[in-house]
């Protein structure tokens, strides 16, 4: 996994790629199809507060917003780069988000702050210890019968789509892309104290297989 000089790894490896990411994933993920089952199952309602970890460019974020306009939603993402082309996202949809700063090991949020956590394409960044750390963090900010919601490479359906997948760890790395290729994310949330884990669904894209997961926090 490449980092750059403050151990962050942009999106697809480097900053100035930033400006491809919106067209990359919309031609290589079956964005609109995942994010909108995302989004389907999280079943948000009215006054719910909503956090997208990993928020990148906001997209996810503002089609959180504009099917639930009375939900405070909060993007989070430790690319500043990114999060200026997120506000600016949000500001011509004319959507209110609160977009900050931060990682994912350490959320700027305190305990029960939120009644969904929403994610995408965001956790094979991560070593197995930060995902542990990750899910353990959510965890923690959830409130009681909270969800976290996750979109992201799962294990492949079938020879053609591992093969499809190899390009997209020769970007990110075999390290931190393993535990997707191994279909690890549902036992990695059960270990961290997550109730009622599932994989929900599948896709398969150009790049490999994507999974949708849910997860609860018990009362």
């Amino acid at each position: 996994m490449r980092e750059d000089q403050d151990g962050y790894t942009p999106a697809l490896g480097f900053a100035w790629l930033n400006s491809l990411y919106d067209p990359v994933v919309r031609m290589t993920t079956r964005e609109a199809t995942f994010k909108a089952e995302l989004l389907a199952q999280a079943g948000i309602e009215t006054n719910h507060r909503v956090l997208d970890l990993g928020c990148g460019t906001g997209t996810l974020s503002i089609a959180v917003k504009q099917k639930h306009p009375h939900a405070e939603v909060y993007g989070l993402d430790a690319d500043r780069d990114i999060l200026n082309r997120a506000e600016y996202k949000a500001a011509r949809k004319k959507v209110a988000i609160s977009f900050d700063c931060g990682r994912s090991t350490a959320l700027p949020y305190p305990d029960k702050s939120f009644d969904r956590v929403l994610t995408s394409l965001f956790f094979h960044h991560l070593t197995g210890d930060d995902k542990r750390r990750t899910f353990a963090e959510v965890r923690r900010v959830l409130k009681p019968n909270g969800e976290l919601h996750i979109a992201d490479w799962g294990r492949a359906q079938n020879i053609l789509m591992r093969g499809a997948f190899l390009s997209v760890q020769l970007l990110d790395g075999f390290a931190t892309t393993a535990d997707s290729v191994a279909g690890r994310l549902a036992k990695m949330l059960e270990e961290t104290g997550f109730d009622a884990v599932e994989e929900t669904t599948r896709y398969a894209t150009p790049l490999g297989t994507m999974a949708l997961y849910r997860a609860k926090k018990s009362a």
